[in-house]
């Protein structure tokens, strides 16, 4: 047994039970924050059991282990911290209080400016942790969301997503406020007159863009992975945000949308056509006849309509007389919308075209020029006057 006297012993301001109860405190801590951490998770997944498989219990462990040390460590050295008087009780400045009518000088010691620092902390720590846990829940549902056909819970659940983890985030600021800063959150909000005016009006596109996205989700114009086209800009649905969508376009970059724009302007939800258009024209030779014209137009569309890809409402037929040639134009619609064999059933009506044009002794123009030089034209007016005299 140590000596009671000998633990009663103050060294700068502390005793030596104070020092022994501070390190072991701070040891326990650092040594046994990793194993509580991941106890207390298994301890708050059995909170959300019934809600998810236990296949997602390593995913909650995964996403929970490091704020739950944070906070573990924060209160171990808090706590810790708290077994010392000096040099907590020393006082760093002061400052002048209207108590009745009389201004007392109150002194702010280093104790109350470590305690302040660590609450602020520790209350960042477990606001981290509630939005580690929206984050398994969001987990949970997108994983469910893809076991459906229902692509529209794929896209609600990002957005749910991001409105509750931002709610989270402004309850956290204003707890912050209220017990680590001592702010009168109540009286703050309620006496921002003027200014709060002028912060709406500041956040008024922020607002335009929330409205756009809660009318995106009831008005459902698109869900994600649809292929649309908005502004100029093609491509697939990933993701319906708080404020903007992201669409991966046929480039493969990403393109950022306010969701006001989404709403204000024309949108083409491509995915959901029931068919793909093709429409072309085609140049063939002025060497071609009327009668070899009308076949090549003929079984141009006999083909399309023919054709197990297409519906049966292709046109082909002599357009106009261009600079070059004569100009063939040619409508039809594909039934499959997939890319992949869309492009196949294109070029094989592209390549069967071409063997018509061939099969009936024609080809296809391309643009050319004819040069006449003054020779020439002077052996064209002998060959006339050559032909008057022999008449």
């Amino acid at each position: 047994m140590l000596d009671t006297a000998f633990l009663e012993q103050v060294f700068w301001g502390n005793t030596i039970k104070a020092y022994i109860l501070f390190g072991g405190i701070l040891l326990l801590g650092l040594i046994f924050k990793r194993v509580v951490s991941r106890l207390l998770s298994k301890l708050l997944f059995k909170l959300f059991a019934r809600f998810s498989s236990q296949s997602h219990n390593d995913a909650f462990v995964a996403l929970l282990v490091r704020p739950i040390e944070v906070f573990i460590l924060l209160s171990t050295l808090f706590l810790s911290i708290s077994q010392l008087s000096h040099p907590l009780e020393v006082a760093i400045f002061h400052y002048s209080k209207l108590v009745g009518k009389v201004k007392e000088s109150i002194p702010i010691t280093i104790g109350e400016c470590i305690n302040r620092i660590f609450l602020f902390m520790i209350i960042i720590s477990v606001f981290w942790i509630i939005l580690r846990i929206i984050d398994f829940i969001s987990h949970v549902l997108l994983y469910k969301a893809s076991l459906t056909d229902n692509r529209s819970d794929d896209q609600l659940v990002p957005f749910l997503k991001e409105l509750f983890k931002t709610v989270v985030i402004f309850i956290g600021f204003f707890t912050l406020l209220g017990f680590v800063f001592e702010v009168n959150v109540l009286t703050l909000i309620t006496g921002l007159g003027i200014g709060g005016i002028a912060i709406a009006l500041a956040a008024k596109e922020s607002l335009e863009n929330l409205i756009g996205s809660f009318t995106i989700f009831l008005d459902k114009p698109f869900v994600v992975g649809d292929l649309v086209k908005v502004d100029g800009v093609e491509g697939t649905i990933e993701k319906v945000g708080f404020r903007s969508t992201r669409i991966r376009t046929s480039e493969k970059t990403m393109a950022t949308i306010p969701n006001r724009g989404m709403i204000d302007g024309v949108l083409e939800n491509l995915s959901l056509r029931n068919s793909r258009k093709v429409a072309f024209t085609i140049g063939l030779t002025y060497e071609t006849s009327a009668n070899d014209v009308r076949k090549i137009v003929s079984e141009i569309e006999t083909y399309i309509n023919g054709h197990e890809g297409t519906y049966n409402d292709g046109t082909a037929s002599f357009k106009s007389f261009g600079d070059s040639g004569l100009i063939v134009e040619v409508n039809y619609f594909v039934k499959i919308l997939e890319n992949d064999p869309f492009l196949t059933i294109r070029q094989e009506i592209n390549l069967e075209i071409m063997d018509i044009v061939r099969r009936n002794k024609s080809g296809f123009a391309y643009p050319t020029q004819r040069l006449i030089s003054d020779k020439s034209v002077a052996n064209d007016a002998e060959k006339e006057v050559g032909n008057d005299a022999m008449d």
